[in-house]
């Protein structure tokens, strides 16, 4: 008989899942990819905080090197917090302030130029976040808007042009490349693997860069939802205000959720949404769970395959054209 479907799918056995990554990343390091230690980002956040905890579990304090990448739009908790992982768990850490390279490559100037497209007035002094509907109050495709702040913190929303919201994104997104290239200077002259963070929602739903943070040599967590990532925390005895923390994007100047951001539902339901989706729920049942009415649970699925489609790109490797001769 079909177990009746509850939250309780979601919970793991968190020391078992533990002792399973730990072992894993050992064969993995050590003896697949032959690298003596690992490089993880470290940003204060839930999922870089428990890749790290599990780092230091499988190769000790010594074999795990933390970055900490801050730019001139990072938060100062992100910093802050992110220091106090690497401390708690003993590992060497590095600062690298990415914002002068970010400034020389013209970053921030391409972000300014596409916002000021739609604000003219955007400037010195001013703060921007990108921000979409909930998809339960969307009905039909989920524009991403701009939000911005003046000076006087006056606050404003406006639709934006394809070209200008690409422009944002593509100048956005060398943060998490000029990161990702950071990471792995340091694992070349260390001869470490790089670890990437990334959790199941994430990399189901497209939520990374491509080259960016959805570039590692392994990824430990990757298979784990959102809210089984939590539970990891739980039992490793992450720091108490990173479990508490609403997962950020930490990405533009304005405080921003992942959930106005991206996922247009909380993470807890999109998990709940994506694992019924995944192991073919009934809708009734899933609906009746996740507190939905049907017709919204089928908005969100449409979402759901609609950023899949758009992921496809992302995970793609290169293509190669085929050889000829032998």
């Amino acid at each position: 008989m079909i177990p009746e479907f509850s939250k309780d799918m979601l919970a793991l056995d968190a020391g078992a899942e533990v002792d399973r990554i730990v072992d894993t990343l050992r064969t993995q390091v050590l003896g697949t990819l032959h690298r003596r230690g690992v490089v993880v980002g470290v940003s204060g956040g839930i999922d870089s905080s428990v890749v790290a905890t599990l780092c230091m579990r499988a190769f000790g304090k010594d074999k795990v090197l933390g970055l900490f990448m801050p730019e001139r739009d990072s938060s100062g908790d992100s910093l802050r917090l992110g220091r106090r992982v690497a401390a708690q768990l003993g590992i060497e850490s590095v600062l690298e302030d990415i914002a002068p390279a970010l400034e020389a490559i013209g970053a921030y100037r391409r972000q300014i130029e596409a916002i000021q497209t739609v604000v003219p007035d955007y400037g010195e002094g001013w703060k921007c976040k990108l921000v979409i509907a909930s998809v339960l109050e969307s009905s039909g495709l989920n524009i991403t808007r701009l939000t911005v702040q003046d000076p006087q913190g006056k606050v404003d929303t406006v639709r934006l042009p394809p070209a200008a919201y690409l422009q944002i994104v593509a100048a956005t997104n060398y943060k998490q490349r000029l990161r990702k290239m950071t990471e792995y200077y340091h694992a070349d002259r260390l001869k470490y693997a790089v670890v990437g963070t990334p959790n199941r929602l994430e990399y189901d739903q497209g939520f990374f860069v491509k080259q960016g943070d959805g570039a590692a040599d392994v990824m430990p967590i990757v298979h784990l939802y959102k809210t089984q990532v939590y539970q990891l925390a739980e039992y490793l005895e992450v720091d108490d205000e990173i479990r508490r923390r609403p997962p950020t994007t930490d990405t533009f100047s304005m405080a921003q959720s992942q959930e106005e951001f991206y996922f247009a539902l909380p993470y807890h339901l999109m998990d709940l949404c994506l694992y019924g989706l995944n192991h073919g729920v009934a809708s009734n049942e899933l609906a009746a769970v996740a507190g939905l009415t049907e017709p919204e649970l089928q908005k969100v699925f449409k979402d759901i395959e609609a950023k899949r489609r758009a992921a496809h790109y992302l995970h793609a490797r290169p293509l190669l054209s085929a050889e000829g001769g032998d």
